[in-house]
């Protein structure tokens, strides 16, 4: 640690010498929106600490110039920061063309703005609209960019946004360790690389607030006590605003039936946020005897408030990040947030659609205490990132490089390579037969090898080894490339192992059986194994009925019974990969034995096996008669 603070001071030296030693850093830190404040505010106080390193200019756009969104550039201005700039960007109407209107006027205007200031290096912070505007105009104008938050994973649109900017960042700045791998593995620069953790938990890891009772009279009434209370913030989801309005809705009735004091935020100004704002006034929760209806909070207040509350429910980023820093419970409804590391006092809610779900949530959370959490911080970000912003080197070159992993020579110019069909071996292991077929990527069967499944384990293993393997020397001759293995079996299968679990008598020795690995061996190709229902199911999703449809069940019927499940265009395994063993729901206590040792499953009394037995039956009586 010692000789990476002296190395890290020597280059400093370095950097200092190689800029002229009089020559400061002028730094643009632009902010939008009372959400990237919080965050940005901090360095903006260490910067303007520093003055013989950096000459800070401070940009303002977004909804920080709104009144309905609280003028909240009043609060930079309390701060006592010069603004250097107001750019009105947002252009009204808070719908998908609004949003795509405000990135273009933003546009529009910056060019102007920057060629003005001339910084040495812009701040733009998370993932934003407004801050893929400021990205790209800097981009485009030859301005280095310091990327704050880069490498998160969450819902929405804001995902592509985020990662749009990391591409066009210079140097970036990351809350998590998980976020600093996904930046290398997204080929950024592990030297432009800062693990600083979150800039706002600087703040909110020294916040302590003796008269904090205050602030929660100001805004929840007299008679509130602490943890007697809710904070709700929830915005609208740009890739499905019908749904978040509907979603805002159910939060809404379930908050009224709970019957707590409860702080409502005003949603930002995404798509939809005009809809949810006249939800809010048609439930008339502006005038409703428990609930404060508010636009804006003071970043200062509202930690005060989340850390004393009873709950906090919505979607914001910040019921996910910051409130883990005082273990209060979050209840994060829909997916909005899906992806983000989260402490244990978060509680999902995912498929927020019933009232019932979010009451039943409020009621397991409310009035909890978590372990603090500190996933996203310790306290010592701005530290970090001034030392940072001090290593830059103006001289080096302003094209930023991209670390690719290496790669295999491009054979794509070989013109028998192009001429081949790209195929896959499919192997399909039922009860009765085992089949092996050349696919193309377009599911159509080239050629088909059928043999009867042998009885014992070693003869089956040793028939597909056989069949793969004659397979894959005949795809030459009919112009196919075999890019991999997959294999349908019968049987409850772990598909991340490649093993066969356990089956029923239908296949016999068919229990932990590691299929992967010896064909994987034989043929030096990639192997997927998973049960022949759940094979069907993904079948139906790539080429057949389910193409398209984000729900469905898939259930197959042969020498047995089986099926696969599709939910949200995934499909579903369960804890013990027996989601969908539609044939062993049992439907009668009393009926005959199946193949898995239960009595009266579906499957004893209709599959191929069973029709055969019944059909036989009449036989034999109509014989006898």
């Amino acid at each position: 640690e010692v000789y990476f603070k002296n190395l890290s001071k020597q280059k400093q030296k370095e950097v200092m010498e190689k800029n002229g030693n009089n020559q400061k850093l002028r730094v643009c830190v632009a902010t939008c929106n009372r959400a990237d404040y919080s965050k940005l505010a901090p360095i903006m106080f260490g910067i303007k600490a520093e003055p013989q390193f950096f000459e800070l200019d401070v940009v303002v756009l977004g909804s920080h110039l709104i009144d309905d969104y609280g003028n909240t550039y009043r609060m930079i201005e309390q701060d006592d920061f010069d603004i250097h700039t107001r750019l009105h960007t947002i252009v009204r109407g808070e719908d998908e063309a609004a949003m795509v209107e405000s990135v273009g006027l933003a546009l529009v205007k910056l060019p102007d703005v920057l060629n003005r200031l001339k910084p040495d290096i812009m701040i733009v912070h998370g993932d934003r609209f407004d801050a893929l505007a400021l990205a790209t105009s800097a981009a485009l104008m030859n301005i280095r960019i310091l990327h704050i938050e880069g490498g998160e994973v969450s819902g929405t649109i804001d995902d592509s946004i985020r990662h749009a900017i990391t591409k066009l960042a210079h140097y970036h700045v990351c809350c998590t360790r998980s976020a600093e791998q996904h930046l290398i593995a997204m080929c950024e620069d592990h030297d432009r690389i800062l693990l600083a953790g979150c800039p706002s938990y600087d703040k909110l890891l020294s916040a302590k607030n003796k008269d904090y009772m205050s602030i929660i009279r100001v805004w929840l009434g007299e008679d509130v006590k602490t943890r007697d209370y809710i904070v709700a913030l929830q915005h609208p989801v740009t890739t499905d605003i019908k749904h978040s309005i509907k979603m805002f809705e159910l939060t809404l009735d379930a908050l009224i039936s709970f019957n707590k004091r409860t702080l409502v935020l005003f949603p930002n100004v995404d798509a939809g946020s005009k809809e949810m704002v006249r939800v809010m006034r048609k439930k008339g929760i502006e005038h409703h005897p428990n609930f404060r209806a508010v636009k804006h909070v003071p970043f200062d207040q509202f930690i005060q408030l989340v850390a004393h509350a009873g709950c906090m429910i919505g979607n914001s980023s910040c019921g996910v990040r910051e409130v883990g820093a005082f273990g209060t419970p979050v209840i994060n409804l829909g997916t909005r947030q899906t992806g983000r590391e989260t402490g244990e006092n978060v509680l999902h809610v995912r498929d927020a659609d019933t009232q019932d779900k979010i009451l039943h949530a409020l009621q397991l959370q409310f009035g909890k205490q978590y372990p603090c959490s500190k996933i996203y911080g310790d306290g010592n970000a701005v530290p970090r990132i001034l030392k940072f912003l001090k290593s830059i080197d103006l001289k080096e070159p302003l094209q930023k490089k991209f670390c690719f992993p290496p790669v295999k020579d491009n054979i794509s110019q070989d013109i028998d390579h192009i001429l081949e069909t790209q195929s896959a071996l499919a192997v399909d292991l039922g009860g009765t037969n085992l089949r092996v077929a050349i696919v193309s990527m377009k599911g159509e069967i080239v050629k088909k090898y059928t043999q009867l499944n042998p009885k014992t384990y070693e003869d089956r293993l040793e028939l597909i080894l056989k069949m793969c393997v004659e397979a894959a020397s005949e795809a030459v001759n009919v112009n196919c490339r075999i890019l991999g293995v997959g294999i349908s079996t019968g049987g409850r299968v772990n598909p991340r192992e490649g093993i066969v679990l356990h089956s029923t008598k239908l296949i016999q020795e068919w229990s932990s059986v590691d299929l992967r690995t010896p064909i994987s061996d034989a043929l030096h190709l990639p192997v997927w194994v998973d049960n022949d229902g759940n094979c069907a199911a993904l079948a139906e999703r790539k080429f057949g009925h389910g193409k398209g449809v984000e729900n469905f069940v898939t259930l197959i019927t042969g020498t047995g019974i089986g099926g696969g499940i599709v939910h949200q265009h995934e499909l579903i395994h369960g804890s013990s990969f027996c989601a969908a063993e539609l044939g062993h729901i049992v439907v009668s206590l009393d009926g005959p034995e199946c193949l898995c040792g239960s009595q009266g499953c579906i499957e004893a009394y209709a599959s191929g096996i069973a029709l055969q037995r019944e059909a036989k039956k009449l036989h034999d009586g109509i014989y006898l008669l």
